[in-house]
């Protein structure tokens, strides 16, 4: 394990561990990247635990998500964007003190990761933004008892499409992919559901 206390790979390791966070919120079912996601951020909590830390370094990362948001949401995008960038690969480079106060992770790499997971980011942070601001196209309520099929393995959540649209879902047991389900209950936008026992037809457009 000592491999995780160089700080390039646990500073790679917790970007990943992000990553696959933010990718599992938006494609949940299968819990590969559940899983994964877990398994890196305990891998990069180990490193964190051992590895001394940059206070404002920290505080850097914290405080560059700020400008971030502020161009998801706002004009002068590229500006509050550079910001962030600048934050985020200075508070990376930094991020574990070492004793001449030299960078601990290359600042190359944290430029690159930085540059690669931002735009990532940016495209989870709208897509969040515009499934917040859609107003529902059709009445929830008539949800429940329509007749659809899983996209993915239900073990216990994964994906339905009902209605002519992709509906995060849940079982009390699993379902396999391509099976047929009716609707029992919904919380939220989450679909609690049930495998189709008769021939009924699919609601389906």
């Amino acid at each position: 394990m000592n491999f995780l206390l160089e700080p390039n790979i646990a500073y790679l390791i917790l970007v990943g561990g992000m990553l696959l966070a933010i990718l599992a919120v938006f494609a949940p079912g299968s819990g590969v990247l559940e899983i994964s996601a877990l398994f890196a951020v305990l891998m990069a909590g180990y490193a964190v635990y051992y590895l001394p830390i940059n206070p404002w370094a920290l505080a850097l990362l914290v405080l560059g998500v700020v400008p971030f948001l502020i161009a998801v949401r706002r004009s002068h995008r590229m500006i509050f964007l550079g910001i962030s960038l600048a934050a985020l690969a200075i508070g990376s480079a930094f991020l574990f003190r070492t004793a001449n106060g030299a960078p601990s992770v290359n600042p190359w790499l944290a430029l690159l990761v930085t540059l690669i997971t931002m735009p990532l980011i940016w495209l989870a942070a709208r897509k969040t933004l515009t499934a917040l601001e859609m107003r529902p196209a059709q009445d929830l309520e008539r949800l429940i008892g329509a007749i659809g099929e899983t996209r993915t393995p239900i073990m216990p959540e994964g994906t339905v499409y009902v209605g002519g649209e992709n509906w995060s879902a849940r079982s009390r047991q699993p379902i396999a992919r391509n099976t047929r389900v009716r609707v029992l209950h919904r919380e939220g936008l989450i679909l609690e559901v049930e495998p189709v026992q008769t021939e009924e037809p699919a609601q389906m457009p």
